[in-house]
């Protein structure tokens, strides 16, 4: 073995963690192992070595390591067949391969196959340092082992934080009032803070308040009597009673009109609700979390929001952090999803990017947070030719989604779309009653229906189960 290969590397500057990142190696050379276990080791990382291809496959369920050393020269699975069983097991999980003896066309190989990168022994320890960091600036201690919200792929310790403070928030009564930008997951941190509340056996409910007419959302969210305004041919119970003793989410809080805010606000004072058209008033036990990407404080000010409601759902401020505040969880992310795109179209493995690809991901800035990353992912699954996604294609399916922006006839199908869902719940269905109430006659209802494919007996059911259903449509979710 050479001088370079055995002498003691410069020791670069460790990150400070409380969980030590994880390496496997893997080398049919003890010797190799030895000494690189003792380099790693020295330096802080926790290392595990295996001696062959089958037994780096066992440590890879038990040891969850965060990056794999491998050499490519091995009896029975070689490192590029390695590097294959690791990849189905984890898309996005960086492999640095050793070989002493390599050809050009291992490289290259292994190059397309989505190695991380591709060294020759004898090993320069500087070299390894850094490949090795510049692998793991891409991961970092894996803390989404997490009963709270297992839904929520993280990494970074800005979420880890925030979950913290979500899981302690949810064993109270207090109203809670999620900040964050447009994609985040604000519904999904919502759904968690409920589930792990004395409510969970409750109802969920959840309803985007920018997304109807003042009207409209005055009766889903309050309830009337029937006969209170012109189409209101039966009673509706509302979201208030529909959710009593459960949780109510109230999405895009910030776009309620001034009118709605003032009602909202005796709710949540008087803990009593009346409908509209309604006499006596109704005892509700709600638990309100409101979300929201406006500035509260600058609407507040502005005289855009009413402040005595600011504070009453403000009791409790928690901030969904965009993806860009939290670029240590896009590896996790991007594996999520495709593996969730490999399960759903029946794939034999679940397709990767190129680690020119994965490094160019985790460094744009996603301002459409989690939701655009996930639609850019699936939309260079689908186009790819191969396996293997090329960064081409990842700048093509982002510049796709940056210039993305609904003309005006499709902003309204999407609306008349959404209206007739709610027009349809409110009546049961029924489609005279609905023409009544949407102010035209039945056959251009009909084909309205039949433009969109809505089957208006899906909506015949009792008004609480309607009233439940309300969280499965698209309208209200986040």
């Amino acid at each position: 073995m050479s001088k370079k290969a055995t002498q003691k590397p410069k020791q670069p500057q460790a990150e400070t963690r409380h969980t030590p990142l994880r390496v496997l190696l893997v080398d049919d050379d003890p010797t190799i192992l030895t000494m690189l276990s003792a380099w790693l080791e020295e330096i802080g990382y926790e290392v595990k070595t295996a001696e062959n291809g089958p037994q780096a496959m066992t440590e890879m369920t038990e040891f969850r390591p965060h990056l794999v050393i491998t050499d490519l020269r091995m009896d029975g699975m070689d490192g590029i067949a390695l590097l294959k069983e690791i990849q189905q097991h984890n898309s996005v999980l960086p492999v640095i391969m050793l070989s002493g003896n390599a050809q050009i066309s291992d490289a290259v190989r292994a190059t397309h196959q989505g190695v991380f990168e591709f060294l020759t022994k004898p090993v320069d320890p500087d070299n390894l340092f850094r490949c090795v960091q510049s692998a793991l600036n891409h991961v970092g201690a894996d803390q989404n082992n997490n009963e709270f919200a297992p839904e929520i792929i993280h990494r970074s310790a800005i979420m880890a934080n925030l979950l913290k403070q979500a899981q302690r928030v949810a064993k109270t009564r207090s109203s809670v009032c999620i900040r964050g930008a447009t994609g985040t997951g604000k519904e999904l941190l919502a759904r968690a803070i409920h589930r792990a509340s004395p409510r969970c056996e409750e109802v969920f409910l959840a309803i985007n308040c920018g997304a109807l007419s003042e009207q409209l959302l005055e009766s889903e969210l309050f309830g009337h009597e029937k006969g209170a305004f012109t189409g209101a041919v039966r009673k509706n119970i509302g979201l208030f009673q529909a959710a009593s003793g459960g949780t109510l989410f109230l999405d895009e809080v910030g776009d309620m009109p001034a009118s709605l805010q003032v009602k909202l606000l005796r709710v949540l004072q008087e803990g009593t609700v009346r409908p509209v058209g309604a006499v006596d008033s109704i005892t509700v036990d709600v638990r309100v979390i409101s979300a929201t990407h406006q500035n509260l404080e600058l609407a507040v000010k502005r005289g855009e929001f009413r402040e005595d409601l600011y504070y009453r759902l403000n009791v409790i401020p928690l901030y969904m952090p965009s993806l860009a505040e939290r670029r240590e969880d896009i590896p996790l992310l991007i594996n999520y999803f495709l593996t969730t795109l490999a399960v759903k179209e029946s794939a034999a493995e679940p397709a990767r990017f190129s680690p020119d690809a994965l490094e160019y991901i985790v460094t744009m800035p996603w301002p459409g947070n989690v939701r655009q990353l996930q639609n850019v992912i699936e939309q260079c699954v689908v186009l790819s030719a191969s396996p293997l996604i090329p960064l081409s294609l990842v700048k093509q399916a982002l510049c796709d989604t940056n210039n993305q922006f609904q003309t005006l006839e499709e902003a309204r199908q999407e609306f008349d779309y959404h209206y007739l869902n709610r027009v349809l719940r409110m009546v049961e269905g029924e489609v005279t009653e609905a023409a009544q109430m949407a102010g035209c006659c039945e056959a251009e209802l009909r084909q309205l229906l039949a433009i969109h494919a809505i089957n208006p007996m899906s909506f015949r059911k009792s008004s609480i189960e309607g009233n439940t259903a309300f969280e499965n449509d698209g309208v209200f979710l986040h």
